[in-house]
């Protein structure tokens, strides 16, 4: 026996990932696509057949900030698209997505443990930092993703999502991973498709040399 508790999580590979004191390379790819794919929004909560996973939310913020970039005239670069993929890459490994009262609650504990299983996915893929440009515009992206999930998806009213979240910006009628994909505009997807389409994504991107 051990005086310290477990802290530690078996992952799909069956690799160990301490939750404390995360390496960057314990986890594969693989793992981290599925426990996004596992991992879920909105509480479960879905007014669909499957509820919204992190892995399916994180691509529409992607699909958002390339369309912007594109519409500038300026694609969006690799690093760029990765940090917007991977943005809520630790929820896969704690398992929740939490909301933002509740982590007020927890308090600096939880913080912390997230904060050091972001950093080790921002040194595991090399991610760039955010400058306040582009931390604003993905900001602005997550926050038009949320609403427009919380009434497409989860069966907020409009007006729920600007008196009781707190958005301000609009639910969008189109769904942008529709066009990629296919399928019923915002039908979340069953999580081993949710897995494979995220791995796709972060493979690809992985794949594209880095900028000297």
């Amino acid at each position: 026996m051990t005086d310290s508790p477990r802290a530690w999580i078996r992952l799909p590979s069956g690799a160990a990932l301490d939750l404390i004191n995360p390496s960057p390379d314990a986890w594969t790819d693989e793992d981290l696509a599925l426990r996004l794919a596992r991992t879920y929004r909105w509480g479960g909560e879905s007014v669909w057949p499957w509820p919204l996973s992190v892995a399916q939310h994180s691509l529409l913020v992607l699909a958002l900030r390339r369309q912007w970039a594109e519409d500038a005239g300026e694609p969006l670069s690799r690093g760029a698209a990765l940090a917007e993929l991977l943005h809520d890459a630790e929820e896969g490994f704690l398992g929740f997505d939490c909301i933002s009262p509740l982590k007020r609650v927890l308090g600096e504990p939880f913080r912390v443990v997230g904060d050091r299983l972001m950093q080790a996915i921002w040194t595991r893929y090399r991610l760039p930092d955010w400058t306040p440009e582009t931390h604003a515009l993905h900001k602005r992206a997550d926050s038009i993703a949320a609403a427009s999930e919380a009434v497409h998806c989860t069966g907020w009213s409009e007006r729920e999502v600007r008196e009781v979240l707190g958005i301000t910006h609009p639910v969008l009628a189109e769904d942008p991973l529709q066009t990629i994909h296919g399928g019923k505009p915002w039908e979340p997807w069953a999580s081993d498709v949710a897995a494979e389409r995220f791995l796709a994504v972060l493979r690809r991107l992985l794949a594209k040399p880095r900028p000297d």
